[in-house]
């Protein structure tokens, strides 16, 4: 499967972006999908996860009260809302699909394909 993450962009403190993760070939709807986010000289970071039928989410805490990951199976789509974006939300986002059960859903290694990134920029 391939996926193309999209909607990065400038925004100041407190401000809003949709990040959007088109996703071709496989079939969607049996991918758990991911947002993970990367700051410079930092490691890889678990953002958010959604089941497959987007009944479950699960956020990293530091984004749980602003951030809303969704998905449109029919569109082969994933999104990830964020609100109330911080200088520290700074940071290259990757969209992620894996195969496997939920229990690993905040571990980059047990995601089996990666979108390119799309830089997030929070500035005033």
């Amino acid at each position: 499967v391939q996926l193309q993450a999209s909607g990065g962009g400038l925004v100041q403190p407190g401000g809003s972006l949709r990040l959007a993760c088109a996703a071709s070939g496989g079939t969607f709807k049996s991918y758990y999908m991911g947002w993970f986010r990367q700051a410079p000289g930092k490691e890889r970071e678990f953002v958010a996860a959604i089941s497959r039928g987007a009944a479950r989410a699960y956020y990293v805490e530091s984004v749980e009260d602003r951030f809303t990951i969704s998905r449109d199976n029919a569109a082969y789509t994933v999104y990830l809302q964020m609100n109330g974006l911080k200088p520290e939300d700074t940071a290259v986002y990757y969209c992620a699909a894996k195969v496997s059960d939920w229990t690993s859903r905040a571990t980059a290694t047990w995601y089996d394909y990666w979108g390119q990134g799309t830089q997030v920029t929070v500035s005033s």
